[in-house]
């Protein structure tokens, strides 16, 4: 399904989005053919940056004209391949459509389009005393549209919830050029199919999302953060169940293992954390809310849970700056992985419970296929992301014993209740191990959803879906 860009064609998306913001230079191209996707890189044709809905939309009429492939592309900072232009065609960057449109501060809710940054987001309404709990770890760079096209997670959302609980109502472009609005600005709705959920998610697959009404807090005034290190990585899983049983609903709950943090404090700077040889895990806890009473209180019942387990000596973050070098380090995790070797990584999530088993079966996996893994992730959802490293596996290894150990990894998620993605989505590298989660029905329904939305497969194809059920 490769295309073959014409001067036609050309043509005509230039007079839509204007010649300066329409290009197919090579350098461009391969730069918008990548996210954080392991190593691919799939230019698209051209890079079309529109700047509204209405340029997007003759877009689209134009791409279902000629059939050409068109490829959402936000941040780039996904790690699926959501944003892979796999079959060139169009690749089309909501850049230019960057602005916060309203905060309105008497119904908790913010309008805006989708290239906000999520941080940008996060401090606009922190200054109205608002609060917007989705932080994933790329929120620095990610984009609000990309989170909701993938359903972000993070840290937070143990808590909080993730980004399908904040989405009220979405301007869509659909594949057709059709523009509409998904649902209604209300904190209820009961009104039909829930088409802005099932947009939420959706990989890009069946719309354009190209404005988002999102629900706020009233923002927190207090945290405890602490770090706990373990001498046994499978205890470190078993305390996160306990401290839910105990009644207490951490704000993070984050689970690293020795080698994630080893890396990460050699990748940044102005960490510095003794850590006894011994130790293999930490949990990352934090607590929050607007009575410090209350929250030490609940820090003591959480150290009273983990008093049960083979632990060391516990951090309390005294300060802002010894918190904000706490999430920083934990936020560069994956980054430092990357450093370190080519990975794969891997978004199992599974009912927390299951998580000192899923973690067991992961290093039992790996021995078998020969690899390596660091894993972290938030525990508090039963959230693992498994980094599979290189290291100094051989190139047929990596290419053919590696993907063995995936499935089996996935086989032991799904067989404990879980899933394949907790937050990245299933995109393009993951497409093919959907039959393990979802039989023969229900995936012929998702292709029907699907067929339903893009009849012609213009819009991310050869996502989400396998190319076989």
């Amino acid at each position: 399904m490769k295309f073959i860009l014409t001067q036609e064609i050309l043509l005509e998306l230039k007079q839509i989005c204007g010649e300066p913001f329409v290009f197919t230079d090579d350098e461009t191209c391969r730069n918008y053919g990548h996210d954080e996707t392991e190593d691919y890189n799939f230019p698209p044709s051209v890079v079309l940056k529109p700047a509204n809905a209405l340029e997007i939309s003759k877009i689209m009429v134009v791409a279902n004209k000629y059939k050409i492939p068109v490829v959402p592309i936000g941040g780039r900072t996904g790690l699926s391949g959501g944003a892979l232009s796999i079959f060139n065609g169009i690749g089309l960057s909501t850049e230019r459509l960057n602005k916060i449109i309203e905060i309105d501060e008497q119904n908790l809710q913010i309008t805006t389009e989708p290239a906000v940054i999520t941080q940008i987001l996060q401090d606009a309404v922190l200054e109205k005393g608002l609060f917007y709990p989705v932080d994933p770890s790329s929120r620095g760079s990610c984009f609000i549209g990309g989170n909701v096209a993938e359903n972000a997670g993070g840290a937070r959302a143990v808590k909080y919830g993730v980004t399908k609980d904040y989405v009220l109502n979405l301007e869509v472009v659909l594949p057709n050029g059709e523009i509409i609005w998904t649902g209604a600005n209300t904190l209820k709705n009961s009104t039909g199919y829930n088409l802005t959920q099932l947009m939420v998610g959706s990989e890009g697959t069946l719309g354009i999302i190209t404005k988002i009404v999102l629900k706020l807090l009233p923002k927190n005034n207090f945290n405890v953060l602490m770090l706990v290190p373990f001498y046994k990585s499978e205890e470190a899983c078993m305390a996160v169940s306990e401290i839910f049983k105990a009644g207490i609903i951490p704000s993070a709950l984050e689970f690293m293992e020795r080698d994630a943090i080893d890396w990460t404090i050699k990748y940044i700077d102005n960490v510095n954390i003794d850590i006894k040889p011994e130790i293999q895990a930490h949990l990352l806890i934090e607590v929050d809310g607007n009575y410090p009473e209350i929250l030490f209180q609940e820090a003591e019942k959480i150290m009273m849970v983990l008093e049960k387990y083979q632990i060391d000596d516990v951090l309390f973050a005294d300060t802002e700056e010894q918190k904000n070098a706490l999430w920083k380090m934990r936020r560069a995790v994956g980054e430092a992985v990357k450093s370190n070797s080519i990975y794969k990584e891997e978004d199992t999530v599974v009912p927390r419970y299951e998580l000192p088993i899923l973690l067991k079966g992961v290093k039992t996996i790996g021995k078998k296929y020969g690899f390596e893994s660091v894993c972290y992730g938030h525990a508090g959802d039963g959230n693992l992301h498994i980094n599979i490293v290189k290291g100094n596996m051989t190139d047929s290894n990596w290419k053919t014993e590696v993907p063995k150990g995936i499935k089996e990894i996935f086989e032991l998620t799904v067989s404990l209740k879980g899933t394949l993605s907790g937050e990245h989505g299933i995109g393009y590298v993951q497409k093919e191990f959907m039959h393990i989660a979802f039989n023969k029905v229900q995936l012929e329904l998702m292709r029907g959803i699907k067929q339903l939305f893009d009849p012609n497969n213009v819009l991310n194809p050869g996502k989400i879906l396998p190319d076989n059920i």
